[in-house]
């Protein structure tokens, strides 16, 4: 029987897929997983800008030329578009669990590199009751417990303690049940930052990625863009360097809000809301699949259906989950011993949110639009293909050893998370909550025609012409 563990583990970025369900009888092969990526190999050229299909106002056209610009890395080989290819829908173009960055492209960062497709319509970070009318087809949060972690229930917000108390409601897809506290919205895989101007100064000054000091960072402006920015922003900009750099992070916005490339709805899915393209019997049943709250409940997190003002489904609810997936010991971070990346408590954030230990091992469920395309799944890159991100939900509760390493002849459960955490694993919702022996939630053939529905979710669809 092959195992998922037993391949030296796999690599790069972020799917949650919460809620979707997944067989699958042992298989004799599972792919090996690159080795962890090498400091010195040379970096690849970065993206060109592609051809331009719209026009841009000025500002936005600013964006899009520091976007594609190394200068604006401390090692002067690293752009935006290095980790977000517009070939590849603005993600990664490989399969690495994280990306090299740094002065000199040898330090790594935490997490998989998620899309920059489809963030301009991405709400703040706030943590309340569900909203009904936000949430069509999607039903209460993942456990949420007053005074420490959750454990198998949901929170409700019970305004006279100003807290929450644990209930049993599920996350279930096609409903929406009691309100309660949720964390969501927000960028990155933990929310750390409300808007997509300071999404754009994150990696721009982080150690390990473009590795900018803010004072470096102003400089290289001054020197590329000064008279750009003094004529969009005025000649002052330049003398202070918080708002040379806020000024660029906002043009480097407004190219992704502007350039319809970052949010083109253009798939076969949107073809099919449309009324302009059937899906196949596997797409069909693939769809009903990832909507039956029995089976496949991905639509309890991955909304699909159109908001109420007609705005298409961004196949997110912006909601956070701590989903237990395995430790990936090829990301150099994780070789420290003590180390655990716990999403919205850290390491990355750090305000008060960070403290409180129910939302410890909580991440953000990201879109699945174009996540056939991807080449590593989850927050920490663990997986490589759909077949082993549902292996990972059809098993992970009634087949752990498939999943997870042993230790001294034990199964080591939810080992990215510490012990004392562990309890906030999502183990109620469907397609999780299933016993040892089980068997997998779903067969072989199910399993593939939700592949097929989710390779409907790919940017660029051309009908075929009779």
């Amino acid at each position: 029987m092959s195992r998922l563990n037993r391949i030296p583990l796999l690599a790069s970025a972020g799917l949650v897929l919460a809620g979707a369900v997944f067989l699958l009888a042992a298989r004799a092969e599972a792919p090996a997983a690159p080795p962890p990526p090498a400091p010195a190999a040379p970096p690849p050229p970065a993206p060109v800008p592609p051809p331009l299909a719209h026009s841009l106002s000025a500002v936005a056209m600013l964006g899009r030329k520091m976007f594609f610009d190394t200068r604006l890395s401390a090692s002067g080989q690293m752009s935006c578009a290095s980790c977000h290819d517009p070939r590849n829908h603005y993600a990664p173009d490989n399969a690495r669990p994280v990306q090299p960055g740094g002065p000199d492209l040898r330090r790594f960062g935490r997490r998989a590199v998620p899309t920059l497709t489809y963030k301009d319509r991405t709400p703040p970070f706030t943590i309340g009751p569900e909203n009904p009318a936000m949430e069509l087809n999607e039903a209460s949060p993942q456990a949420v417990a007053r005074g420490g972690a959750a454990a198998h229930g949901v929170a409700t917000f019970d305004p006279r303690l100003g807290a929450s108390r644990a209930t049993p409601p599920r996350k279930i897809a096609g409903r929406t049940t009691l309100a309660a506290p949720v964390p969501r919205g927000g960028f990155f895989w933990d929310g750390r930052v409300d808007t997509l101007e300071d999404q754009a100064k994150g990696p721009l000054l982080t150690r390990f990625e473009m590795a900018n000091t803010p004072a470096a960072l102003a400089r290289t402006l001054r020197r590329a863009y000064g008279g750009a920015l003094a004529a969009l922003f005025g000649k002052s900009v330049l003398g202070d360097d918080g708002m040379l750099i806020s000024e660029a992070a906002f043009a480097l916005a407004r190219y992704q809000i502007e350039d319809p490339s970052f949010h083109p709805y253009s798939s076969k899915y949107d073809a099919y809301l449309a009324g302009k393209a059937k899906l196949t019997p596997a797409e069909a049943r693939g769809l009903k699949i990832f909507n039956d709250p029995k089976t496949g409940n991905c639509a309890a997190c991955h909304l699909d259906k159109p908001g109420r003002d007609g705005s298409p489904p961004l196949f997110t609810d912006f909601e956070y989950e701590a989903l237990g997936v395995p430790r990936n010991p090829t990301i150099p971070a994780n070789a420290r011993k003590g180390y655990y990346d716990l999403g919205l408590c850290g390491p990355l954030r750090r305000d008060a949110i960070a403290r409180k230990r129910a939302y410890c091992g909580l991440f953000k469920t990201p879109t699945l639009r174009n996540v056939a395309t991807r080449r590593a799944f989850f927050h920490n890159g663990i997986y490589h293909s759909l077949r082993q991100v549902l292996d990972f939900y059809a098993r992970r509760d009634s087949d752990p050893g498939a999943i997870y390493p042993l230790r001294d002849g034990k199964v080591q459960r939810f080992n990215d998370l510490p012990a004392s955490l562990r309890a906030n694993v999502d183990r109620t919702d469907t397609p999780f909550g299933r016993k040892p022996g089980q068997g997998p939630a779903l067969t072989e053939a199910q399993e593939n025609d939700l592949i097929a529905f989710l390779k409907t979710l790919t940017d660029g669809y051309q009908p075929a012409h009779r």
